[in-house]
């Protein structure tokens, strides 16, 4: 396992930005550990003189002692506010690295993590880890020139008992290595555990229709409680490996210091030192058991602080972003060629698509029809490389898709999909989704917004809404029935003016008059473009110019619909069983 010192040095890119707060909150430390043996040094003179003799001023210790504390509390102040500034600035900038990763990083992410586990990483412990990490950093600090403040006072006042509180470091730091060592592990166990909970609540927000549609509740709660309760066993178990450091490095403090106590009163009895001087010596020692209790708990926190901070940054380091070329044209022609393309998804699992080949004409439109699981939907998302293939290549306007600039060739795509996906903004936001601005710069062009409702044939509806194209659609469209959400997403895509439209069936959550209005604004849109349908309903893509029929992920008929109904194979059989009456 890497040192704190390694592990520290792999976040402290993050914390770039804070460096002038955690300089400000370093001096208030300095400060006030400066401060720390003064307590003592006070008592002295005080003892020696305020009690026996006239030549100490009444008013000289009460003054310094309220100065003494006004400067100590001024330094408090400056530590913790240089504390906070810097916790935040690192969490700004790990946060901004971590959502641009997360914006841009190759697709396989979403694949090997869910949404509760990065949502969980990048809102929630990067925020806790790197304050409860500063917040220890700085303890470490300021108890550690505390520490060294009151035993150079120590030294100065008797170097010889001094020696016996130097014998508790050695085995202070043994303790602090090795029980930190199993603090870790079960930190990061804790994590793992936290996130498979939050997993089990996730799936079942997302699916509470179907839990209570199937009466599921009773086993999923049972499953909640199973991964609850690991969470709580590992949990005790971090408990018990940082409340076991304190009372062991106390024990250790507590034997040092009753040694020296002994000693320092033997010496007294022995005339060798004044009441004030032993005074003295004694509270600057008392005051070493609240830093020394403080540098043995501060181990628990900066290792929970490391393993959460932690886990942002390797999300940023271990998961690349996605590589494209340097091909970025204005805009295609829409040629389309696969070139025995093939995908598994494991390499244990049957092709989900083999050796594919088809060339697709700008302006083409062809349709994809087949079983369920025949390919389709993974064939539409290889061409924007949601997805890679395994075998074959990828070509558009000639041109492999890998050399395309990343940005460039998303552009030449829009994407109606039966899973529709809105974000919780205005109608006009989600037509216009990363779209050409307006006039003066504005967030969208609000004409081209209103004619692309129009042609989805829902302009006249968010029209007579009280706050028009500003309405909110709620959490991903909660607000809207299904056919509206699918026409928000149908005009996202007429906005958008891509010259290569994949519909996903497009128009499978309308109802017959809304899909004859779209269907009409879909076919203009057509016009010129490269169409790439996916239908179940037969009916909808009979006009395609190309049919091209998935079984199994090979491509076994192609050809127009009329073509296809007289060969009799299985795209024959597929429309019968569609219009069997």
């Amino acid at each position: 396992m890497a040192s704190i010192s390694e592990r520290l040095s792999r976040i402290a890119p993050y914390l770039k930005n804070g460096r002038r707060a955690l300089a400000l909150a370093g001096l208030g430390a300095l400060v006030g550990a400066a401060t720390e043996p003064l307590i003592p040094a006070l008592l002295q003179p005080l003892l020696d003189k305020g009690f026996t003799s006239r030549d100490l001023p009444l008013w000289s210790i009460p003054l310094a002692l309220v100065l003494l504390f006004a400067v100590r509390g001024l330094a408090g102040f400056v530590a913790q506010y240089g504390l906070a500034a810097a916790a935040q600035d690192g969490v700004l900038q790990l946060r901004q690295a971590m959502f641009d990763r997360l914006l841009r990083a190759d697709p396989a992410l979403y694949g090997s993590s869910s949404a509760s586990h990065l949502t969980n990483t990048l809102v929630y412990e990067v925020q806790q880890g790197t304050t409860q990490l500063i917040g220890a950093l700085l303890t470490l600090l300021r108890d550690a020139l505390t520490l060294v403040a009151l035993l150079c006072y120590l030294l100065w006042l008797n170097w010889q008992l001094t020696l016996f509180v130097a014998l508790l470091f050695p085995a202070l730091a043994f303790v602090m290595r090795t029980l930190g060592r199993r603090l870790h592990r079960l930190t990061v166990s804790v994590q793992g555990a936290t996130d498979e909970l939050a997993y089990v609540v996730e799936e079942n927000v997302l699916a509470w229709r179907i839990v209570r549609l199937h009466d599921a509740a009773t086993a999923q709660a049972e499953r909640f409680v199973e991964r609850a309760r690991s969470l709580r066993r590992l949990f005790l178990k971090s408990v018990v490996a940082g409340a076991t450091l304190s009372p062991l490095t106390q024990l250790l403090t507590a034997c040092a210091l009753s040694a020296v106590i002994a000693v320092a009163l033997w010496q007294a009895r022995g005339g060798g030192a004044s009441v004030g001087s032993f005074v003295a010596f004694v509270t600057a020692m008392l005051l070493l058991v609240q830093p020394i209790k403080h540098l043995s708990d501060v181990m628990a926190p900066i290792t929970r602080g490391l393993a959460a901070v932690e886990r942002g940054v390797a999300l940023v380091e271990n998961h690349p972003f996605e590589q494209g070329g340097g091909h970025a044209p204005g805009r295609a022609r829409g040629e389309i060629e696969l070139r025995d393309v093939g995908l598994r998804y494991r390499s244990d699992a049957e092709p989900a698509l083999a050796d594919v080949g088809v060339h697709i004409r700008p302006g083409e439109t062809v349709a994809l029809v087949g079983p369920s699981g025949a390919g389709k939907s993974t064939l539409a998302n290889l061409l924007p490389r949601f997805i890679e293939p395994t075998t074959g290549e990828i070509r558009l306007d000639g041109l492999a898709l890998g050399a395309w600039d990343m940005r460039a060739l998303r552009r030449q795509f829009a994407l109606v999909s039966q899973d529709v996906v809105l974000f919780n903004d205005s109608i006009a936001a989600n037509v216009a989704l990363g779209g050409q601005r307006g006039e003066g710069g504005a967030a969208f062009d609000e004409a081209r917004v209103r004619d692309a409702l129009r042609a989805a044939n829902l302009l006249d509806f968010v029209l007579a809404l009280p706050q028009g194209l500003a309405t909110n659609v709620g959490h991903n469209g909660s607000r809207l029935s299904g056919g509206q959400r699918q026409r928000v997403a149908i005009a996202r895509a007429l906005y958008k003016d891509a010259p290569v439209l994949i519909l996903d069936e497009a128009t499978s959550a309308l109802d017959a008059e809304s899909e004859r209005a779209v269907q009409d604004a879909l076919t203009h849109l057509m016009q010129g473009r490269t169409t790439l349908v996916i239908a179940h309903r037969l009916a909808t893509i009979e006009h395609a110019d190309r049919v091209l029929v998935l079984d199994a992920g090979r491509l076994v008929e192609q050809g127009r619909h009329a073509e296809l109904i007289a060969r009799g194979g299985l795209y024959a059989r597929l429309h019968a069983m569609q219009f069997r009456t």
